[in-house]
Order: structure tokens, then C-alpha cells, then sequence
């Protein structure tokens, strides 16, 4: 099915002002979601509401909070979270790094104890348009979802990582990843009728490769929301033991160096930690220099003869822009299992779905 995405973004809205986040609140939570629908992380975006409103009543998520600065000199800071929606507590965070950077050239922001920070490209954007340079080291505590290269026991969380490269008149560069094979939302949103898994993206307890989505989640129907708790399985490591280094560090960075907690025992409640660098150009030379001498090496990189026939080379950010333009122009695309489940959430909580029309189911 296909809906617009300013119904969407009004319906999911109405959901959360409904639930009582607050007006300013409810909207944000509706922004950054559908702007992940918009650029093609679907598994970052409006298939979390019905989780979201879950771990809000369960006392997961609090309503209406907001960042707390524990310390802070001009260079850096430490942000507490205080388990808030991380749409509102992610962009506190990153104004915190931003008016740093640009005072003082360059600053480190470790945000500890965020509810679900969403897409984390959209901070590097954040900080990007801003004309900084940004990296992102995330993990999420109480969250265990992958196994390490050369296990089979889910021992990392997903642990997103992603960079901000802006252009001088140009688009930005942004790089966007999971450090799993697919993000945790990729299995939800395959498990909801969607786009289906790459083979062997998950790992069976035996070391079989799969990708069935009941490896993670166990059993599961329209009555019966998917539950990672209830599964044996896990999902690997992206690019073998290369993404199964770079997430085992962002757990490090994210969760040790920040103290919002590592995956693992001891960390029963969900938090997002964030350790992240900001840079403004103009303290290290030239907006101009730099600017010219990346875009040489971007029509470079983009000359490579394209490996298959009609195929293209992309840099980071590209496919999302493209996905932006046609899902603005021709709705957001959602599977039928997960339509249904964000319409039952809003009736739960008195927001009548028909309000708000379909393009095509």
C-alpha cells in the first residue's frame, strides 16, 4: 500500500499527542520517522510506532523529557538521555556539539541512557547542514541481537555507526550503517510482509545461515507482535570479522566510554549511547579547498566502470536523496502486516485510522 507522507506524518502525530507526548513532541516523533520511511530506511521508520507506544507504557521510553548536560567544558560534553525519545533528546544532543564546534573548532559529545535514536544519519545531516563534519559511534544497551564473528550467541547489539561530510554548495556525503548485516528493523520489517532478508543474514543456534525471520523472533502472528526475546537465533555481523571489530568497538565508545552500558547482562532496560565528533572545516583551513579537492575524488570514485550493465556507482547519501524525491512524489510504501499493526495502535489509543487516506492499497 502507498499513503502520503504528510497523512503519515499527521497520523502518527495524532498517535503519539493521543499516547501524551506533547504537541512539539509528538511532532518530532512523526518528522523523524517518516523522513527514515522517505529516504528508504523503512526499518528505521513508521513501522516503530506500535514498539514505541509499547515500551512508553511499559516505562521503556518517558514521555516528554529532555537532555540533561552532566558536564561540559568548551570542547565536550556529557548528555544524559534520561531515557526520553531519543527524536527529542537526539537533536538536543547534537545542538549541544554543534555549538561547541563552532566555538571552538572541534568537540566530543557522549549521550548516555537515549530512548531509540532513530535513523542516525539523520544527526550527521543535522550536523552536516550546519557545514560540520560529524561521526557517530552508537550502541543500545539491554539489547542483544547479533553474534560476533565466529559465534553463534548474540553478544552485540546492532551498533550503528554513521559520518557527515558536508560540500560547499553541494549535497553532503552521508554514510549510514548498521555494523549487523541488516538492522534489527530490516528483520521486523521482513517479518511484517516486506522486503525480504539477503540469504544468510541471520544465524540459526547450530551455525546454520538463514533468512527466515523467525530465527529471531520465534513464532509469531498477527496477534502476536514480533518478539526477539522469543527467538534462538541471531543475526550476524556484517563484512566477517571486519563489522563484527568496528561494532564490538562501538559498544566500547558507545556504551562503555559514555556510561550508558554495553549490551549484555546487567543492562535489562533499552538505551541508546552515542559517542560523537564534531569538526567545523573553517578551523582546519579552507571551506573551498576542501570542498574542491573531495569533489575531484567524488567524479573519480563515480568514473569506475560500472560492474553489471546499466549499474552506477554511488557515494553515501545518493540513494537515500533518490528515494526522498520518489516517495515524496509518489507516497511511502508500507507492507499490509505492518499498515495493519500501526492502524491497531491508533485505534488503542482513540486516533481513527480512516481519517487519514490511502493512495493505494
Amino acid at each position: 500500500m502507498l499513503i502520503r507522507a504528510d497523512d503519515l506524518t499527521r497520523l502518527v502525530h495524532d498517535i503519539f499527542h493521543a499516547e501524551g507526548c506533547s504537541e512539539a513532541e509528538s511532532g518530532r516523533i512523526a518528522l523523524y520517522l517518516v523522513r527514515a520511511n522517505l529516504a528508504g530506511h523503512d526499518s528505521h521508520g513508521v513501522i516503530r510506532v506500535p514498539r514505541y507506544v509499547a515500551w512508553e507504557r511499559s516505562g521503556e521510553f518517558v514521555k516528554n523529557q529532555t537532555a540533561e548536560v552532566v558536564t561540559e567544558n568548551d570542547s565536550f560534553a556529557v548528555v544524559d538521555g534520561r531515557f526520553g525519545f531519543g527524536q527529542s533528546i537526539g537533536p538536543e544532543a547534537v545542538q549541544v556539539g554543534m555549538r561547541k564546534a563552532a566555538k571552538s573548532g572541534a568537540a566530543v559529545v557522549a549521550l548516555k541512557s537515549s530512548g531509540h535514536l532513530g535513523r542516525i544519519g539523520e544527526w550527521a545531516e543535522m550536523a552536516a547542514e550546519a557545514g560540520l563534519v560529524s561521526v557517530h559511534f552508537v550502541n543500545v544497551a539491554g539489547s542483544q541481537l547479533v553474534a560476533p564473528f565466529g559465534g553463534v550467541d548474540r553478544r552485540i547489539s546492532t551498533a550503528p555507526f554513521s559520518i557527515g561530510f558536508p560540500m560547499r554548495g553541494a549535497e553532503p556525503v552521508i554514510l549510514d550503517f548498521a555494523t549487523s548485516a541488516v538492522a534489527e528493523g530490516k528483520v521486523l520489517v521482513a517479518a511484517r510482509g516486506g522486503k525480504k532478508l539477503p540469504e544468510g543474514s541471520l544465524i540459526e543456534p547450530d551455525g546454520r545461515l538463514t533468512a527466515d525471520p523467525h530465527t529471531l523472533y520465534g513464532d509469531y502472528d498477527d496477534a502476536r507482535a514480533p518478539d526477539a526475546r522469543n527467538g534462538q537465533g541471531a543475526i550476524r555481523a556484517f563484512g566477517e570479522h571486519k563489522g563484527s571489530g568496528l561494532a564490538f568497538m562501538c559498544e566500547l565508545l558507545a556504551g562503555a566510554f559514555t556510561g550508558s552500558g554495553c549490551a549484555g547482562p546487567g543492562q535489562p532496560r533499552f538505551a541508546n549511547g552515542m559517542l560523537s565528533f564534531y569538526m567545523a572545516p573553517s578551523f582546519f583551513g579552507t571551506d573551498e579547498a576542501y570542498t574542491a579537492e573531495a569533489q575531484r575524488y567524488i567524479e573519480f570514485f563515480k568514473s569506475s566502470r560500472p560492474a553489471s550493465a546499466g549499474g552506477e556507482v554511488l557515494v553515501p547519501g545518493e540513494p537515500e536523496r533518490r528515494s526522498k524525491a520518489e516517495r515524496l512524489k509518489n507516497g511511502v510504501p508500507l507492507p499490509d502486516d505492518a499498515w495493519r499493526a500501526i492502524c491497531a495502535t491508533a485505534r488503542e489509543v482513540g486516533v481513527d485510522p480512516d481519517r487519514y487516506p490511502v493512495l493505494q492499497r
